[in-house]
């Protein structure tokens, strides 16, 4: 074999992963770790990668990068079988990796249906629960040219949808003259490219989200109908104890006037199930959110300590609770995907059908199936009614 990267984590870090594949085509005997750091459990995954790596393909060059490289190069330098270690600025050299230009943007899309174009990096706030910051650095945005060539580039090779994404997504611009927004930068995208048929956005901070983008996203139907808001809590203690910047009222408003303009526009979050100190009381604000913001898509994630974080340093909730918080969550937002899905019986759905040519997601993210005599390679990629 010759190169192979082994991604972790979020869609930056995916895109990143097959900018490197790309930029390393050609190379002999390397295996890249594309390392992630959200939780304790994704830097074990990595350390993990590595040690089945080395045994698997003995004397081949194993280079470790991402967010957990980053935050702890000691611990992946000193691994058995390891190359070098490269921190997540410097990956984006391509000259590193064989190739010539820098990384930027990086965009995934030849194992998907759909391509994932970085417009952002980076964060400039501090969450008391995430090393994130540490390992990306400060919020960086790609420039609007540059980003619209990618999605030209991913329309010509025939990605009927892209997908904005960045670590901080929302907080594209201020970095760049003349300091727009994402809300503009979305408008240019739309203008510029005229052939693309679908755009998605990753998360978002909804206490960010510029008058522009709000009127983009309730309004015009080349962008899709599924909001995805990293809210983390429904409790106004645990935001403030998080260091989040909105309260409870301000998300369940966004979320309202969302609906409002664009009723079939769906809701995604990500809610952290047993935050230090989270109390009963504070728990069930959290599962209240779901309903009140009808989230149909909950990203549900256990908290677990990040050594190095504020949070690492709160008065814990023990691991059952939490567990069975988790499971709550889970439970509920289940039951609002299910109400969903069942009130899409008997509709007609536009349908980007995945890679394995039997499935694929509306227009506002719910997964379809196809009858089994209507699934065919063929359709891998492509649009249907």
């Amino acid at each position: 074999m010759s190169v192979e990267v082994i991604n972790f984590g979020c869609r930056l870090n995916l895109a990143e992963g097959e900018a490197i594949l790309a930029a390393a085509d050609g190379q002999e005997d390397l295996i890249v770790i594309n390392s992630c750091a959200v939780t304790s459990e994704s830097t074990r995954q990595a350390r993990q990668a590595v040690r089945n790596a080395a045994k698997r393909r003995p004397g081949a060059r194993i280079v470790v990068t991402g967010c957990a490289a980053q935050i702890e190069p000691e611990t992946f330098a000193a691994m058995p079988g390891v190359t070098s270690v490269i921190d997540n600025v410097a990956k984006k050299d391509a000259s590193l990796w064989g190739g010539f230009n820098t990384l930027a943007p990086a965009v995934s899309g030849v194992n998907h249906a759909r391509a994932f174009i970085e417009v952002q990096n980076g964060c400039d706030h501090r969450c008391t629960f995430c090393i994130i910051p540490y390992g990306r650095g400060d919020s960086r945005s790609v420039p609007a040219g540059a980003v619209i060539d990618a999605v030209k580039a991913s329309v010509g090779r025939g990605h009927q949808e892209v997908v904005l994404t960045g670590v901080d997504l929302t907080s594209y611009g201020p970095d760049l003259p003349g300091a727009p927004t994402l809300g503009q930068l979305v408008e240019r995208i739309l203008t510029h490219v005229p052939d693309l048929p679908r755009l998605r956005l990753s998360s978002l901070d909804s206490i960010e989200i510029d008058e522009r983008l709000e009127e983009i996203i309730t309004s015009e139907p080349r962008v899709m109908p599924h909001v995805h808001l990293s809210l983390q809590s429904g409790d106004d203690m645990i935001l403030k104890r998080m260091k989040r910047r909105h309260s409870r009222a301000q998300a369940v408003a966004m979320v309202e006037r969302l609906k409002s303009k664009r009723p079939a526009l769906t809701i995604g979050a990500d809610i952290i199930a047993g935050f230090p100190t989270e109390t009963d009381a504070m728990f069930e604000g959290s599962r209240a959110l779901i309903e009140d913001c009808d989230i149909a898509f909950g990203h549900i994630f256990p908290y677990s300590p990040r050594p190095g974080t504020p949070a690492a340093k709160m008065p814990q909730v023990d691991r059952a609770t939490i567990k069975a918080r988790a499971a709550i969550l889970r439970e509920t937002t289940t039951a609002r995907k299910a109400a969903l899905l069942a009130s899409m019986i008997g509709t007609t759905q536009r349908v980007l059908i995945e890679l394995d040519g039997q499935s694929g997601h509306a227009e506002n993210f719910a997964s379809v199936r196809l009858d089994t005599k209507l699934a065919s390679g063929n359709m891998r990629g492509t649009m249907i009614d």
